[in-house]
């Protein structure tokens, strides 16, 4: 499928899926039939944005139709997405720079964004490229998750392994939490390159391989990166409590680099233990 349709198929399911879950009574609107207390019919999404019900359905049938920009504002507004959300919508109807225009996805990191993850030696660190392909780790973040340097390359996805790896299911206590934003942050970075054949192959592979993945797919959730404290239980030393962060290299701009520091004593005394094994 070429770029344009993919995007076409994205903008469409996008849509869709959250028309489906605006609340009615937000609108001042009555519930709908059948029960129904949440989501709008697409009559109404063309009703309430200003566009004929004709134009509407085609988006959410993906046609291949060129929607302006004021018509896709009003459908956000309507469906009461979030700033992100919207950015996302305008992005996948090519109002923003394409994917052609991004620079090739980082295979390996370059040798000096290798020398910051190493400086970072008390700490948990990696780099990851546009398609969420893992570039480079230092030591701390190989003791606490050994399965990095064994995989092959071909399966060295952030998102591929918190999906596919039972040893990532026990790292994470809370999984089904910490996978969601993983998903959510993945889709809303790779809107605009999701065409792109690394892009394609790792979420029809994924689709594949996952039941979960699949189900949590189809939500179309998107969310911005955010700094947060995350929980993990390694089998030597048990839990740990740290908190992500991530950095763009200004050279590198297809290319983040995420640390993990410790939020309290304990986490410092027992990742000090894992690194030394003392």
């Amino acid at each position: 499928m070429g770029t344009q349709a993919e995007r076409r198929a994205e903008l469409a399911g996008f849509l869709k899926a959250h028309r489906q879950q605006v609340d009615r009574s937000e609108l001042a609107l009555p519930p709908g039939t059948r029960q129904r207390t949440a989501g709008l019919r697409r009559e109404e999404v063309a009703f309430l944005s200003g566009v004929s019900v004709t134009w509407y359905t085609w988006l959410e049938q993906a046609r291949d139709i060129r929607p302006s920009r004021q018509v896709l504002e009003a459908v956000a507004r309507t469906l009461r997405l979030t700033v992100r959300e919207h950015t996302y919508v305008l992005e996948l109807a090519g109002y923003s720079v394409t994917h052609l225009d991004d620079p090739p996805i980082v295979r390996a990191a370059p040798q000096h964004v290798q020398r910051l993850l190493d400086a970072l030696a008390a700490y948990p660190a990696y780099a990851i490229a546009s398609d969420w392909g893992i570039s480079g780790w230092n030591h701390a973040y190989e003791a606490l998750y050994p399965n990095v340097a064994t995989v092959p390359a071909q399966q060295r996805n952030l998102l591929w392994l918190v999906f596919t790896d039972p040893y990532v299911r026990e790292l994470l206590p809370n999984w089904e939490t910490d996978s969601r934003h993983f998903l959510a942050q993945f889709r809303a970075e790779a809107g605009a390159r999701l065409g792109d054949p690394a892009f394609s192959s790792l979420v029809s592979r994924l689709l594949d391989a996952s039941e979960t993945f699949r189900g949590w797919w189809e939500s179309h959730a998107i969310e911005p990166f955010t700094s947060r404290e995350r929980w993990f239980h390694h089998p030597l030393v048990g839990d740990l409590q740290l908190e992500h962060h991530r950095l763009a290299p200004l050279d590198q701009p297809d290319l983040h680099v995420i640390i993990y520091i410790p939020v309290d004593s304990e986490t410092t005394r027992r990742l000090r233990q894992l690194l030394t094994g003392g």
